[in-house]
């Protein structure tokens, strides 16, 4: 009888389109490893993911309010969970790889650093090498989990994640259907944050955006995943160009309202200092950091080591370190 995993393959032979990518044709792993009864090899991937240090951390990361007070504002996991859902949706209606396209998903912003892309820009300004997210990613899954060993994942997840946003596309269109899941996600739950934090209603969208898009984040989503079903051939992502000019129009809308407006963006000022001064000590340092990083450090160089450092830092944690190593305690 056939295993558990067997029959998986055998139905994606059956039922995949032709576009997708068959976890038969995987390009395999760094260092080889015998099959699983139950789980393909992107089923594995996937868990890996969900079971990993960096996935929880995400909880505690800021999505695009700095750590806010109340329960519903979304955090780098709840934003990750809806790119994921997304992008499993849009493979579904195109009979793509769900599970690649999910493992994808669920990794592609494991490296991103506290307080957001404050604490991206904040990194980039000061490390040596440069901080891109997408490549910190990788380098998370690659390198720094599980006490440097890596979680040693199929070569088509980690392209996925590390081309999940700018630059060159992925080579699966698992993967490019995961950065523009990612692009849909963002921007809707963004101006639902948006709204909860009263720096505009609904109603005060332009009412082209509503009339082409939709009047509540459901319609908005609804409609984005239907253009890009209807509209995609080949392994190039379209949209309806009505609805791609909106979306793209709106995009913009958002960066004039939201992501520069000072009452949400005000505080990240003190985020990028505490975010440089933890870097900056830690590279002069690196006997204080973690045993994981302090490895790194002499492995590599104190400054990888403090990167890797600061940027796997949930929001809270940085502050702690920040309040424990730079804010003076009364004498006693």
């Amino acid at each position: 009888m056939d295993s558990v995993r067997e029959q998986t393959l055998r139905r994606e032979e059956q039922f995949l389109s032709d576009r997708a990518q068959k976890c038969r044709d995987t390009k395999g792993r760094v260092v080889p490893e015998e099959d699983d009864e139950i789980r393909t090899a992107y089923q594995r991937d996937r868990d890996r993911i969900v079971h990993c240090n960096a996935f929880r951390r995400l909880q505690h990361k800021t999505q695009v309010f700095l750590s806010p007070f109340g329960d519903h504002y979304r955090t780098r996991l709840t934003h990750t969970l809806e790119v994921t859902q997304i992008a499993r949706t849009i493979a579904a209606g195109m009979s793509l790889n769900e599970d690649l396209t999910e493992a994808i998903a669920l990794g592609h912003d494991l490296g991103h650093t506290p307080f957001g892309h404050a604490g991206e820009r904040a990194l980039d300004a000061v490390v040596p090498f440069g901080f891109r997210h997408f490549e910190q990613s990788l380098r998370v899954v690659d390198v720094i989990e599980k006490n440097g060993r890596g979680l040693n994942l199929t070569w088509e997840v980690r392209d996925g994640i590390l081309h999940h946003t700018r630059g060159e596309e992925a080579s699966t269109l698992e993967g490019r259907i995961v950065k523009h899941a990612d692009h849909i996600a963002y921007l809707n739950h963004d101006i639902d944050d948006a709204i909860r934090a009263g720096l505009f209603t609904e109603e005060d969208l332009p009412a082209h955006f509503r009339e082409v898009l939709g009047k509540s984040k459901s319609e908005r989503i609804n409609t984005l995943v239907l253009s890009t079903l209807e509209h995609t051939t080949g392994t190039e992502v379209r949209m309806d160009p009505l609805v791609m000019e909106a979306f793209e129009e709106l995009n913009e809308y958002m960066f004039a309202n939201v992501y520069t407006n000072p009452v949400c963006k005000g505080e990240e000022g003190k985020a990028v200092l505490v975010v440089q001064d933890l870097y900056h000590y830690f590279a002069e340092h690196p006997e204080e950091m973690p045993e994981d990083y302090r490895r790194i450090a002499q492995e590599d160089s104190p400054a990888r080591g403090a990167c890797d450092y600061i940027s796997g830092m949930s929001d809270r944690y940085a502050l702690k370190v920040f309040d424990d190593i730079f804010v003076p305690r009364p004498w006693a």
